[in-house]
């Protein structure tokens, strides 16, 4: 039942349950829990999709985006998993880390 309007910088992982209305900054680990909504865009190492996103992400490794979460938005990473039932509109661009040409 918790909302947070604001803008959220994070050094370490965190889990999220609730509402944000913001950009989160994150330089490990999200989990966005299944009944948590966030509006806004988030920039972390990985995050790991349960609930709602209204936003775009941007992670340096690895999006997870389980069976029952929804994410209307934009994604940058360099790997991401999808579960049946998962819902994304938008658009996905992935990174490599092999060498380059």
């Amino acid at each position: 039942g918790t909302k947070l309007t604001g803008q959220i910088i994070a050094e370490e992982d965190f889990r999220i349950d609730g509402a944000i209305e913001g950009n989160i900054n994150c330089k490990g680990k999200i989990i966005i829990g299944p009944s948590s909504v966030i509006t806004g865009d988030i920039e972390c190492v990985n995050v790991d999709l349960m609930g709602k996103i209204n936003g775009n992400i941007s992670c340096s490794e690895n999006v997870i985006l389980r069976n029952m979460s929804q994410l209307v938005g934009d994604i940058k990473t360099q790997t991401i998993e999808i579960e049946p039932g998962a819902s994304f509109t938008g658009s996905c661009s992935m990174k490599s880390i092999g060498k380059q040409a």
